[in-house]
This record gives structure tokens, C-alpha cells and sequence, in this order.
């Protein structure tokens, strides 16, 4: 049984309820002198709290996605990710293994309700494989938008985050669905993933010298693998990025890196630098260039200012990343044609519910930005 599994949860759960009644059905028969007494309330307790802290540990997972196997949990994650040299026609760019519905679409067929494909990329340039899910919208289905192409969206998790959790926890589909339905924005292919494609490592969406390409991976493996799969507008620009904590600063760097390529990119609970730490190793190995081009700071001072579109959100209170980017859209803002927008919340946690409250009006300002959809059908 996995570790995000239902049943596990249950399992924890009854366990901890059945321990903690147990434990006091059996207290006063513990409560004598003596070394057997005091060592069976000793092992009481601890077995007790082991399991309630366990539950609630699951609990904590289903809910904000940290872990996605036993494996990952215990760092003993092997799925590397740059393993397999994809050359000539081994191996395809994007392969479909499965597909499932639309939570709460009100239907089951695609052409009604949309369609959610989980899907294997494999990078040509970065020989970079990794799992993603791919939202369909309904009109991608009907025939009378057979030959209408679709606007695009990397949707990023943070570190280190599950691709699933973006489909179930912060319900991109969903929201997508209902926001295009209500007339609110445009229908719009979604590509949900984690940035951990090099897995336990956290790359912070680097190309690290001798290791994984990440940021070749995203900017240019990944839009041309779903760009040669599915209907989507090759124009430049086309494409957005979204994501949340270190989601949220590749998606900024990816916009400010590649205004080419991403015509939106933006950050939910971002931070503006990569960090070095246990998770991230060397990234840079002495590299200064690359350094500097990984400080959204330095980016924003010294590099020709991109022709992008960049969103960034934050709390007033709850969030330690506030006077940051206060001070980075105050200097975004004067680095035409750069455009900065923001959700500044008054109050709220680095967390998934603060993310659930800013995704609808980040996908409305994306899907303004990328309007490439309706010119084409």
C-alpha cells in the first residue's frame, strides 16, 4: 500500500483510536509499582503517540502532497530521471499511459467535460524523463474545434511536491473547467508537473554543469514534446508557466529567461533566488555566469528586460516572502516592456489553501495573457 493511499490513512487512524482506548481500559491496571507496571505504561504511551503521530503525518501528506511514495519519504527515491540517452526514434518525445476525468466536471465524456491524460516526456536535449499530467478542455474534443489550436501552461508544484497533488489537492482542471465555462478565461491545455525531474535532488530548475539540464528540460524539451502531440499555438509567446514556492521561482526565471517562449509566467508564493542547500548540491560548480543567472535579482539589474508578462503573490500576513516582492515588482515596474502584476492576500500561510484562493485569478490573468486561442477557431 502506497503512501498516499486511502487505506493507509484509515489504517493509521483506527490504529491510533484503538491504542488510545487500550490505553485507557488498560491504565489502571498499570498503575501498581514495580518495574513491569511502569515499563507497560512507557510502551502505552509511546506506541499511542507514534501512531497519532503518524496519522496526522499522513494526514498532512494527503493534504499539502510533500511525500509521493515510501521511498520518496525515506530518501531513497532511485528515479533519476537523466538515465536513458532517447536518440533517433527511440523513445517518444510524449507517450500517453493513461487518462482519467475531470473532478467535479459534471460529466464523463471529453467533449463535455474535458480530460486529464498522464503522460511520460522524455527530453531530446536534456534527456530528461519524467511523468506529467496533461489537462484537455472540452473543446479540444469537439469537432467544431478540430482544427483550432490551443494556448498552453506549464503548471509547476514546489520541492518536493507531488504532479498529482496539482490535479487533486490545488484542482488546476477543475478550476480551468469552471473558469472557461463562466466565460472567465479561455480554454486552455495545462502540462502539471513537479520540477524535481532529477529526483530526490532539487535542482531549482538549473541546467547544473556535468548534472540534469533542468531548464533545458522545460524551456525548450517539454513545449516542443506536448507542441508535436497535441494542438497547441507554436507562435512565440504562446506558452505560460505558473507554479507555486519553488515552482513559482522557476516559473518566474523560466518567463524572464525565455519571453520567446513564455509570453506569462507566474509565481505564487515565489522566492527570487536559488538556494544553495542539502537538497540542491553544487548547482553551479563555480560557474559564475550561471550563478548570477539563477538571482531573479541580478536578472532584473543587469540583463536586457524581457518582453513577458509576470504575476507574483504573497500575504501581508503568513507569508515570509512579503517585502521581497514588494520590492521586486517596485522594480519590475520600471523595466519596461516587462509587465508585473500581483495578488497580495492580507492574510495567509505558505500552504495549499492560500494557493487555492490565488489559482483562479492566476489562470483569468494567464489566459488574458495568451490569447492565442481565439484567433484560430
Amino acid at each position: 500500500m502506497g503512501l498516499t493511499s486511502n487505506t493507509v490513512l484509515a489504517l493509521a487512524v483506527l490504529a491510533g483510536v484503538l491504542l488510545f482506548g487500550g490505553t485507557v481500559w488498560l491504565w489502571p491496571r498499570l498503575a501498581r509499582r514495580g518495574v513491569r507496571p511502569v515499563a507497560g505504561r512507557i510502551g502505552l504511551l509511546l506506541v499511542t503517540q507514534v501512531a497519532v503521530f503518524a496519522a496526522v503525518g499522513l494526514v498532512a501528506n494527503q493534504s499539502f502532497g510533500f511525500y509521493a511514495s515510501w521511498a520518496d519519504l525515506f530518501g531513497q527515491e532511485d528515479g533519476q530521471g537523466v538515465v536513458v540517452d532517447h536518440t533517433g526514434a527511440t523513445g517518444a518525445p510524449l507517450t500517453v499511459t493513461g487518462t482519467r476525468r475531470v473532478a467535479q466536471a459534471g460529466g464523463a465524456l471529453p467533449r463535455t467535460a474535458g480530460q486529464v491524460q498522464e503522460v511520460r516526456l522524455v527530453g531530446r536535449n536534456s534527456r530528461i524523463a519524467t511523468p506529467a499530467y496533461v489537462y484537455l478542455p472540452p473543446e479540444y474534443f469537439q469537432s467544431s474545434h478540430r482544427d483550432r489550436k490551443f494556448p498552453a501552461a506549464i503548471v509547476l508544484t514546489g520541492y518536493p511536491g507531488t504532479a498529482k497533488a496539482l490535479v487533486d489537492k490545488l484542482n488546476y482542471p477543475s478550476t480551468a473547467l469552471k473558469l472557461a465555462r463562466a466565460g472567465r478565461m479561455r480554454p486552455m491545455i495545462l502540462v502539471m508537473l513537479r520540477p524535481t525531474v532529477a529526483p530526490p535532488r532539487d535542482t531549482e530548475c538549473v541546467d547544473v554543469p556535468g548534472g540534469p539540464r533542468t531548464e533545458t528540460f522545460f524551456a525548450r524539451d517539454l513545449p516542443e514534446a506536448v507542441g508535436a502531440h497535441y494542438r497547441v499555438d507554436a507562435r512565440p509567446g504562446g506558452w505560460g508557466v505558473v507554479g507555486d514556492s519553488t515552482g513559482g521561482y522557476c516559473a518566474l526565471k523560466f518567463a524572464m529567461h525565455h519571453p520567446e517562449r513564455f509570453g506569462a509566467g507566474a509565481g505564487l508564493s515565489p522566492y527570487y533566488k536559488a538556494p544553495i542547500d542539502p537538497t540542491t548540491g553544487d548547482l553551479f560548480h563555480g560557474d559564475e555566469g550561471l550563478r548570477r543567472r539563477a538571482d531573479l535579482w541580478w536578472c532584473l539589474d543587469h540583463l536586457p528586460a524581457p518582453d513577458t508578462s509576470l504575476l507574483v503573490t504573497s500575504s501581508k500576513v503568513g507569508e515570509t516572502n512579503y517585502q521581497e516582492t514588494l520590492e521586486f515588482i517596485d522594480r519590475a515596474k520600471r523595466r519596461g516592456p516587462t509587465r508585473v502584476s500581483s495578488i497580495i492576500l492580507d492574510s495567509g500561510g505558505h500552504n495549499f489553501n492560500t494557493w487555492r484562493r490565488e489559482i483562479p485569478a492566476t489562470l483569468e490573468w494567464l489566459g488574458e495573457r495568451l490569447d492565442s486561442g481565439s484567433r484560430n477557431g
